[in-house]
């Protein structure tokens, strides 16, 4: 038994149990690298990379078994071509990074961590501008009148103004129903909004390839969610078919809203609060501020 003993000593004596020691920077970095392969399986699931992920591991595959093979014709072919691959796989998830990088400016970081001094009312347009607009979309509803209405917001809308015809108008209700109405020479296409204007109509949007859509949404839906996946604008559909409304924003689609619902969305999109943020490093306090 004691022999027995021995020899497991003697054996087990290269193997060492080691040391841990977790430190506060070990534990951010584990955070930090979880958030970013949750935010990549996130992204890969609600784009189109997955399927395209897929075509890479196919391909990953095939070279790896080059290179076990030994097949020297090819390895050559595929050390020239890597710089190549890269730049088409840039190219080909163009739009995705670009929503990616879009997301991540819209989180206003550096603004929260460094909030400058600023005293300023952002409303983007007025309740009667609200009130007309629901107006309009609820009497085209009821006419099954198709409409496609894109409300400015952040990211200005110039490239697809110039796509349309110039109109610079007061937005009323009345004008969004004469400009949608059936058989008109402005109805087809999408009027854009700012502020408390109409500025053009006719304008062609970018339609959207998310493969998630109802088959049933026609050119219309698509195009209202395409061109909230490229900017920051709110956009009102009403559907020429059955007559609902629906709201895109941030290249989801909100269906079937009533006009109350309708109204609460525009009022976010108002935006009609004060911003009052003040960093005092250099200058010090104000009198009197608590």
């Amino acid at each position: 038994m004691s022999s027995i003993r021995i020899w497991l000593s003697n054996y087990l004596s290269w193997f060492t149990v080691p040391t841990f020691s977790i430190t506060v920077t070990d534990v951010l970095e584990i955070l930090i690298l979880a958030f970013l392969v949750y935010s990549f399986l996130l992204w890969v699931k609600n784009t189109r990379a997955w399927t395209l992920l897929k075509g890479i591991m196919v391909l990953v595959i095939c070279v790896s078994l080059v290179y076990l093979l030994h097949m020297d014709t090819l390895i050559f072919i595929v050390n020239r071509g890597i710089d190549i691959a890269i730049t088409a796989a840039i190219v080909i998830f163009q739009p995705e990074l670009r929503r990616v990088l879009e997301r991540i400016g819209e989180k206003k970081i550096v603004s929260s961590l460094l909030p400058i001094d600023t005293n300023h009312v952002t409303e983007r347009f007025s309740d009667k501008t609200v009130n007309e607009i629901v107006k309009a979309a609820s009497e085209m509803s009821r006419a099954k009148t198709g409409a496609l209405i894109v409300i400015e917001q952040n990211v200005r809308l110039d490239e697809y103004e110039r796509t349309g015809i110039v109109i610079d108008s007061v937005l009323t209700s009345q004008i969004l129903i004469n400009i949608f109405e059936h058989n008109t020479p402005l109805h087809d296409g999408a009027v854009i909004v700012r502020g408390n204007r109409i500025t053009a109509a006719t304008c062609y949007l970018p339609l959207s390839d998310n493969m998630l859509l109802s088959k049933e949404l026609g050119t219309r839906h698509r195009a209202g969610v395409g061109i909230s996946e490229v900017t920051d604008s709110l956009t009102v559909i009403v559907s020429e078919e059955t007559g609902a409304i629906s709201v895109a924003y941030k290249g989801e689609l909100m269906r079937k809203l009533t006009a109350e619902e309708l109204k609460k969305l525009l009022v976010m999109a108002q935006n009609k609060t004060a911003a009052q943020k003040k960093f005092r490093l250099w200058k010090g306090w104000n009198k009197n501020e608590i």
